[in-house]
């Protein structure tokens, strides 16, 4: 197994991305903290993964210095040691520049880009101090790269995060811990299905802009985090992966099957 022995944090988990990462994790034998704020998703799924001796779940605003501190300390207490700390969690509020309202620029920057930086620093800290040569992982988005009107906020918040990606790499480069990124495209979670049902011309467009034809699965992400967790990346740091089944590299728009 990849994560044999090691330990991890994974913040936004309790469904979703953050849920793919976490089964992926335990398969490989991974011993996990699920963080969130959804207490009876968060606390369901780590009862699914195993219990207490390998999955175990904490509330946790990322947005709150003080929940990231008591986050890694949780961490260590239950399982002696950390080794991976994953920065999943995400929320988007929609707005273009000219109607996105100030409080919710705020809050989708202080979940998706301040926590991360507030995990990463805090978990980071007790690497350091405890000499482990751990693994930071950041989600990002396709967002960081390009851009939706109505998605601001989002699209700016990614963007910071391979920019925090990147100085955290070189930061903690002479502490033996790296740093990197993962930016999927579409992927099928309960968010995407819930969209997909209000307007399914919007799957429709999705899949156009996607050679691959389909979308991806939280699965396929986690089998990434999974690589940048172990000793496979080990001379990986400041990259981030884009998983979007080509559709960065796409300058037009591909037949979609009815």
């Amino acid at each position: 197994m990849q994560l044999e022995g090691r330990v991890a944090i994974i913040t936004g988990s309790a469904q979703g991305i953050g849920e793919g990462i976490a089964r992926e994790y335990v398969a490989e034998g991974a011993r996990v903290i699920l963080a969130d704020i959804q207490d009876e998703k968060g606390r369901a799924l780590a009862a699914d993964l195993g219990g207490d001796d390998v999955c175990r779940y904490v509330h946790c605003d990322v947005s709150c210095s003080s929940d990231a501190s008591a986050l890694v300390a949780a961490t260590v207490a239950a399982f002696g040691r950390l080794d991976v700390v994953v920065c999943n969690s995400g929320i988007n509020l929609t707005g273009t520049i000219l109607d996105l309202r100030e409080e919710d620029f705020d809050k989708v920057l202080s979940v998706n880009l301040k926590g991360a930086f507030l995990v990463g620093q805090a978990g980071a800290r007790w690497m350091v101090e405890h000499a482990v040569q751990g693994s930071i992982i950041n989600m990002s988005s396709i967002n960081a790269l390009v851009a939706s009107p109505h998605i601001l906020a989002y699209a700016v918040s990614k963007g910071g995060i391979n920019q925090l990606t990147s100085a955290m790499a070189l930061g903690l480069a002479p502490h033996g811990i790296r740093v990197n990124g993962i930016g999927p495209g579409s992927i099928e979670t309960e968010l995407l299905a819930k969209i997909f049902e209000n307007d399914p011309a919007v799957q429709k467009g999705m899949l156009a802009r996607t050679p691959l034809g389909r979308l991806g699965s939280t699965r396929e992400i986690g089998r990434i985090c999974v690589f940048l967790g172990s000793e496979d990346s080990s001379y990986m740091t400041g990259e981030t992966i884009y998983a979007d089944g080509g559709r960065l590299r796409l300058a037009y728009t591909v037949p979609v099957k009815e």
